[in-house]
């Protein structure tokens, strides 16, 4: 099985490039974790928000491999602990699909899309920079793996 991260965004600082890296190849090879950016539409003023938000929908959707469980990131998703998260990761890997979590763009993701998700998690009710998610749910990604692996790595 692979965790799909589908994110709206690209070019991305180094740092955030160095801390998703990091994650993503702590994973182990049955549990792969592929990033697939997708190009930010361009907003000018207040009126091009909405509909950059319902153009990312669409290429959101269109992004989604078939038969994939659909994760959506949003502030009014389910929080988890990471007990919890370690419980999903299982349910995962029985799932026999790969599992697409998707990262929207700036104005949150477009009302197409949280309808197609199979569930929606909340990450925090902080508010996080968009490319910040990308570190912290690799992180969380394997902190699951590895309490579900009865791995070291978390200490709680």
């Amino acid at each position: 099985m692979k965790f799909i991260l589908l994110a709206v965004g690209t070019k991305m600082p180094a740092w955030i490039t160095t801390g998703f890296t990091e994650y993503q190849k702590r994973m182990p090879p049955h549990m792969q974790l592929v990033l697939h950016e997708l190009e930010p539409v361009r907003r000018v003023s207040k009126s091009t928000t909405d509909k950059a938000k319902e153009l990312e929908g669409k290429a959101i959707l269109e992004a989604i491999p078939k038969r994939a469980h659909v994760v959506a990131l949003d502030e009014h998703g389910k929080e988890l602990d990471s007990m919890q998260l370690a419980s999903r990761v299982h349910y995962y890997q029985q799932l026999g699909s790969d599992v697409v979590i998707i990262i929207g763009g700036p104005e949150g993701l477009s009302a197409e899309v949280l309808q197609r998700a199979d569930e929606k998690i909340s990450l925090s009710r902080l508010t996080m920079p968009h490319p910040l998610v990308r570190v912290v749910i690799a992180e969380a990604l394997y902190r699951a793996y590895s309490i579900d692996a009865g791995l070291p790595y978390h200490r709680a």
